[in-house]
């Protein structure tokens, strides 16, 4: 296995930036050649097969959305053998364990998510086929809670003292209709205090995601008597409107994201209704995801969709020949906001110098996360890999590789130790 590098090449000084040049990469090197952090950064490496055992016990512990508490239990009860100063479980499920700093009273949280996108029911048991390990939430997101795990052990296990305060933390509701629900819990208005926020959510250990995709989904229903289709033919039929709902709304969101200031996307996902061929359906449903990197842009084609849903209703009502009108329910069942931390800020350019430290290339770049929320608040905060190798997320397919998996676990202690400071010396 390859050991990490303990030293900034000179010439990597002198290709940076002025303020990484003069700032980040100096601060880096100083970290990494901490005799403790050298003994932190061996230890994962020494450690790797008690990580792949977290690894393996969390995996084929379901936790599918809004149903993540027998994972949760077990993750506080890893937490508190780790070692933590205190645990516990909030009110929305997250899981937290708290280690104290010495010298400060910054926050940093690392957290990964609990919860995969698959229901009950599905079979979450490991199957290995040479290197590589087969399961749906493998690599999205059970890598990123064994990362979080196996770097509160280094630390615990070489003395390093921080001087702010660490939450580690094992989060709900990150994917589909989870909403964010444990991120928007974590920071509502009276949580707890967190100055930095790091998601370790999925593999690899170059990227660095301090933007934010913010998106708005909805399910819309459109709701009519039902009846017949010959006997009650005259009725208003929840499918037509539904199709030019769909129609108005491509129509108008088209022509919208060519020509908007920011990278914007919409889609259909999924629709439903109806009892049978023929029967006038008393309910037809539509889901709807919108994702724009830019706040406005999203609101504006937001108001497109709602356009077209009430352009669709009022055309189908005065079709209308018997019976009740139309009516139409839109529920959001999905806000994410948007924003994003510059390059440039200190958080995001010691990530970088740590990743270039390592001997890699920092990926900058956007995407939904956990951190979306914390970033729309301007609260400093980036989504990393756990290291390793995965593939087909979302998927029966999903795999894990530890291809150099402790790699990107030691990058993720360094860029939280770069950030929140080791304790000085008494």
């Amino acid at each position: 296995m390859r050991r990490l590098p303990l030293a900034i090449p000179a010439l990597l000084l002198a290709l940076s930036s002025p303020l990484q040049a003069q700032d980040y990469p100096a601060e880096v090197s100083r970290l990494m050649e901490d005799p403790a952090v050298q003994e932190a950064i061996r230890h994962i490496e020494d450690t790797d097969a008690r990580t792949m055992e977290d690894l393996r016990e969390l995996t084929q512990i379901p936790a599918p959305p809004f149903m993540e508490e027998e994972r949760g239990l077990r993750f506080l009860e890893m937490l508190q053998d780790a070692g933590v100063d205190s645990a516990w479980i909030d009110e929305e499920g997250n899981v937290l364990g708290l280690r104290r700093g010495t010298g400060s009273d910054e926050v940093l949280a690392i957290s990964g998510h609990l919860d995969t996108v698959f229901p009950e029911g599905t079979d979450v048991s490991i199957q290995q086929r040479g290197d590589t390990l087969f399961a749906p939430g493998i690599a999205d997101d059970t890598r990123g809670l064994a990362t979080i795990l196996a770097i509160l052990r280094a630390m615990n296990e070489t003395g390093i003292e921080t001087a702010g305060d660490v939450l580690f933390v094992g989060t709900v509701g990150e994917e589909g209709v989870g909403d964010l629900r444990g991120m928007k819990h974590l920071f509502r208005e009276g949580g707890p205090r967190i100055d930095y926020f790091i998601s370790v959510d999925g593999t690899g250990a170059s990227g660095i995601t301090h933007q934010a995709l913010g998106s708005h989904r909805y399910r819309v229903t459109f709701v009519g008597p039902g009846g017949h289709s010959w006997g009650a033919f005259g009725l208003v039929n929840p499918h037509h409107a539904l199709g030019r709902a769909i129609r108005y709304f491509q129509d108008g969101a088209d022509a919208y994201v060519r020509e908007a200031a920011y990278r914007t996307s919409y889609n259909v996902g999924r629709i439903g209704g109806g009892t049978s061929v023929n029967s006038i359906p008393f309910e037809s449903w539509m889901e709807i995801d919108m994702r724009s990197e830019g706040v406005q842009t999203l609101n504006e084609i937001d108001a497109i969709l709602q356009g077209a849903i009430q352009r669709a209703v009022a055309e189908e009502n005065r079709l209308r020949q018997q019976g009740e009108p139309l009516s139409v329910e839109v529920d959001m069942i999905g806000d994410r906001p948007s924003g994003e931390i510059a390059a440039d800020h200190p958080f995001v350019a010691r990530a970088s110098a740590v990743t270039r430290a390592m001997g890699l290339e920092p990926d900058l770049g956007r995407s939904s996360t956990d951190s979306n929320v914390p970033i729309s608040m301007g609260v400093p905060a980036m989504t990393i890999g756990g290291g390793g190798e995965g593939r087909y997320a979302h998927s029966l397919d999903e795999w894990f590789r530890n291809d150099d998996g402790p790699r990107g676990i030691q990058r993720a202690m360094l860029i939280l130790l770069s950030q929140i400071g080791l304790a000085q010396a008494s």
